[in-house]
Parts: structure tokens; C-alpha cells; sequence
């Protein structure tokens, strides 16, 4: 099983961005985290590196959800979003929640991932 799902789309990553943040808020996720990967190696080790960036996608209720039936669930959370591009392409990957799932014994959060999924693979699909 694929720890994540993928799709290439013709646009920019600043495109691309705000393409998958407008799905996902459909969805009920905010971007509660945004990492720009290619801005921090530039500040931090004076290094050019591709645009990519990650973004942390969080849907409160699910969120909520899913730490009342696993407490320690927060070390999965939030949901991560990455971007990447390359040629005037931009890769947009998602997490898979239900392969995230797979090592913590937990039925209930299986089953909520299950459900996290369906809404992330939704997003994604209509980028």
C-alpha cells in the first residue's frame, strides 16, 4: 500500500497551492501549517533547491475525532500536503491515512481514516 496518492498538474507551485488549499477547504481542512522547503535551504544553508513546499492540513472535526478514540494520534496529525515543482509542473502528494493507520491497533481510527481519506482523495482529484 502507497503511503500516499499523487497527481501532476500544468501550473506553478503558487498555482498549484492555492488549487489544493481551495479543495481541501471544501473537504473541512485548514492549513494550519506551510512549510517552504526551498525558502528555508535558501536562508539556511544558502542552497537553490526546487519549489517544494508542505502543508499541514488539519479538519477539526476529524481531528477531534480521531484523538478521542487514539491519544496519542497527535504524532500522525496534521495531515500533510506536498508540493513540488519541476518543468512548469507541479506534483501535488497526500498523505494515505488508512496506510498511515496500519501500525496503530486501533479499529476505530482505521475507520476514521478510512474516512479521512475518502475527503483528502476527493481534493486531490479535483485539482
Amino acid at each position: 500500500m502507497e503511503y500516499y496518492k499523487n497527481k501532476t498538474i500544468n501550473a506553478d507551485i503558487e498555482t498549484a497551492t492555492e488549487l489544493i488549499k481551495a479543495e481541501l477547504q471544501k473537504e473541512g481542512f485548514g492549513i494550519v501549517t506551510q512549510f517552504d522547503v526551498h525558502k528555508a535551504l535558501k536562508e539556511k544553508m544558502d542552497l537553490d533547491f526546487r519549489p517544494y513546499r508542505i502543508l499541514g492540513a488539519c479538519n477539526p472535526p476529524f481531528a477531534l475525532k480521531s484523538i478521542n478514540a487514539e491519544d496519542k494520534i497527535g504524532t500522525f496529525l496534521p495531515c500533510n500536503v506536498m508540493l513540488q515543482e519541476e518543468n512548469g509542473k507541479t506534483e501535488i502528494a497526500i498523505i494515505n491515512p488508512v496506510a498511515m493507520m496500519q501500525s496503530v491497533e486501533n479499529e476505530e481510527m482505521k475507520a476514521i481514516a478510512n474516512e479521512i481519506a475518502i475527503k483528502l482523495n476527493s481534493a486531490l482529484s479535483k485539482v
